[in-house]
């Protein structure tokens, strides 16, 4: 094989599959990048058996053939390569030769057909969404799914179609976060758990253009992204995700309507008197139009004042101050509703229409904390 690629390209290519080499492997093959090049296409592939990518980059087949290519090292020599054209050439033991300008330096490679290709997935069953919509919807959920691997459901989340509704939702044991758009048709109904690690890289190397679609094509074991010319094939997580629909209440004895920036910032100047390791809760007094922002921690105390809309009774109520952050920064509008029932009972931020819907879980305080 002999191909000529512009460094851009190749770096593309390389930054684009690279996020499913597996490195944590005994087997070599997994830690490798698969470049093929045949029929005017120069395609890179990398596959640790659950998460597969598969990308097109640009340049000149001289001669046709495959290679697979350790990918730490192969990714360290492109980034420091220069800004100019760099001809990869193979030998028939699987040696490699890299030439960029003065620069000549050489890798091994292992032989192309021993690499474990994509699993095919039928076209069958297909969901296309904005490029932009996708990828917000996975910053505005993702950061709520747990990093426990004893209960995997989850580490992923739940992917629903049912109609033109589409919608993603995931959950810690702590909160949950729900985001749901309208599809420009309706598609027959689907509910599948996509691995959290699959949907941050699919945001990571989505461009999300407004104007650009994502094809999603969803078997009973896997799920394709297709965008651009890029595929990323996942295996689904197996299992039933939890019933949401019993967790959420429309009941509230409390509403509150306040600026989100106004809070946002109350909030950050709080977590200054915070550490994760103490746990302390941030203490939030609502009463009359105004609400009370208290911490006490071993750092020091802090007190703010917030004036907001009040429907309903008066609440002292204390969270975990980042939960309340994540939620905030997710939520696209100037003013923001929270629901409240009493001190123990989960909060809401939703709006009318539930295009999202932020569950967080309070933490019993008593009156030494404030």
């Amino acid at each position: 094989m002999k191909i000529i690629c512009p460094k851009n390209e190749l770096l593309t290519g390389v930054n684009t599959v690279s996020k499913a080499v597996s490195y944590k492997t005994t087997m070599d093959i997994l830690q490798c990048i698969l470049i093929e090049a045949y029929d005017g296409q120069i395609r890179f592939t990398a596959n640790d058996t659950e998460l597969g990518i598969e990308t097109i980059v640009g340049g000149d087949i001289i001669e046709p053939g495959k290679i697979a290519l350790e990918a730490k090292i192969f990714s360290e020599i492109v980034k420091k390569s220069p800004d100019s054209d760099i001809v990869l050439e193979t030998e028939e033991n699987g040696k490699t030769n890299i030439e960029c300008e003065q620069i000549h330096c050489s890798i091994m490679g292992k032989i192309g057909d021993d690499f474990t290709a994509l699993p095919e997935i039928s076209q069958e069953n297909m969901v296309e969404i904005s490029q932009f919509n996708l990828k917000e919807m996975i910053s505005q959920t993702i950061f709520s799914i747990s990093d426990n691997e004893n209960n995997k459901l989850m580490t992923g989340e739940l992917l629903k179609v049912k109609g033109d509704r589409f919608s993603l939702t995931s959950l810690d044991g702590h909160r949950i976060s729900v985001r749901n758009i309208q599809l420009g048709q309706s598609y027959p109904d689907v509910e599948v758990i996509v691995p959290g690690k699959t949907l941050q890289e699919v945001s990571k190397i989505l461009p999300g253009d407004a104007e650009e679609t994502v094809q999603m094509y969803i078997t009973d074991k896997h799920i394709l992204f297709e965008f651009g010319q890029t595929r990323v094939v996942s295996r689904l997580l197996r299992g039933k995700f939890y019933n949401i629909d019993q967790m959420l209440s429309t009941d509230y004895e409390t509403k509150i309507t306040v600026n989100k920036m106004d809070f946002l910032r109350c909030l950050d100047r709080a977590s200054l008197f915070t550490r994760e390791s103490d746990k302390k809760p941030i203490i939030l007094k609502i009463a009359n139009d105004r609400m009370d922002i208290l911490i006490t921690s071993q750092i020091g105390s802090m007190k703010e004042q917030l004036m907001l809309h009040k429907e309903g009774k008066d609440l002292v109520i204390g969270f975990n101050p980042r939960f309340l952050v994540d939620a905030l920064r997710a939520i696209d509008e100037e003013e923001v509703s929270i629901y409240l029932i009493n001190s123990i009972a989960p909060c809401t931020f939703r709006d009318e229409e539930r295009t999202y819907l932020y569950l967080i879980l309070p933490i019993n305080v008593n009156n030494t904390d404030y």
